[in-house]
C-alpha cells in the first residue's frame, strides 16, 4: 500500500480517504434508502440492492484511490496496515480522521439527496451474541481476503474486497458493516442501513477483535518479509 512521503504528499491520503468514504457511505445509505423505497416491503429486494450497489462502488472506489492512500476506507485495515509496517504510527491518526469525518459526510450526503434530516438517530436494533459474532467473522474474512490478496495477487484486491463484502451481506446476519466507521456514521442514519447507537460499541469491539485475528493469522500464513516468503512459496519453509 502507498505510504505518504511528506506533509503534501499525506495531504493527498487524507483527502482521499475522506472522499472515498464518504462516497462510500452515500452508496451504503443512499441505496438503502432507494431499495427500501421500490421494494413495497420486500426486506430480501431490499437488501439485495443495498448489496448490489455496495459491491460495485467497492470496486469503483478502490481502484480509484488505491494508488493515493491504499483505499483503506476502514480504520480497522488502517490499524492492521500500522502494525505490519506498512503505515507509518505518525500517519494512522490523520487517516483514521478522514475516514471518519467522511463517513459522517456520506451519511449527510445521502439524506440530502433523499429529503431527510442530515443527521438523525438510529432506531434499528442490532443487538445480541449473534450479531456481535456475525461481525467477528464479517471483519475477520475482510482482512483475511485483503491480506491473503495483498501478499499473492494485489492486482486482484478490488475484485475480491468487493465479492467478499457482496456475499458477507447475506451470509452474516449482521449483514456485514465490518467498518467502524462506517459503524458510527451508520448510527446516525435513522434508515434501512442504522444501527442504534447503543449497539456500535459491541460492533466496534467485535470488528477490532476480528481483524486482529486475520492479522496475526496471515502474518504466519503469508509472510512478506523477503527471506522468509520465497522460501515458503517454494515448499522450503
Amino acid at each position: 500500500m502507498p505510504e505518504p512521503r511528506g506533509p503534501v504528499d499525506l495531504a493527498r491520503c487524507m483527502t482521499a480517504e475522506a472522499v472515498g468514504t464518504a462516497l462510500l457511505l452515500a452508496t451504503v445509505v443512499g441505496s438503502g434508502i432507494m431499495a427500501e423505497r421500490l421494494a413495497g416491503g420486500n426486506v430480501a429486494i431490499a437488501l439485495l440492492g443495498n448489496t448490489l450497489a455496495t459491491g460495485a462502488i467497492l470496486v469503483a472506489l478502490i481502484l480509484t484511490f488505491g494508488p493515493i492512500s491504499g483505499a483503506h476506507f476502514n480504520p480497522v485495515v488502517t490499524l492492521a496496515d500500522a502494525s505490519q509496517r506498512g503505515l507509518r504510527w505518525a500517519y494512522v491518526p490523520g487517516y483514521l480522521a478522514a475516514q471518519i469525518v467522511g463517513a459522517f459526510a456520506g451519511v449527510a450526503a445521502a439524506h440530502t439527496m433523499f429529503e431527510a434530516p442530515l443527521f438523525f438517530a438510529s432506531r434499528h436494533a442490532r443487538a445480541g451474541g449473534a450479531q456481535m459474532f456475525s461481525e467477528f467473522v464479517a471483519t475477520f474474512g475482510l482482512l483475511a481476503v485483503i491480506w491473503g490478496c495483498a501478499r499473492r495477487r494485489a492486482p486482484a484486491v478490488p475484485f475480491a474486497v468487493a465479492a467478499y463484502i457482496t456475499a458477507a451481506y447475506w451470509f452474516t446476519a449482521s449483514t456485514s458493516f465490518a467498518n467502524p466507521a462506517v459503524t458510527l456514521a451508520r448510527a446516525a442514519s435513522d434508515t434501512f442501513a442504522g444501527i442504534r447507537p447503543a449497539d456500535v460499541p459491541g460492533f466496534v469491539m467485535a470488528q477490532m477483535l476480528g481483524a486482529a485475528a486475520a492479522t496475526v493469522l496471515f502474518r504466519w500464513l503469508a509472510p512478506d518479509l523477503p527471506e522468509v516468503a520465497p522460501r515458503v512459496m517454494q515448499g522450503r519453509g
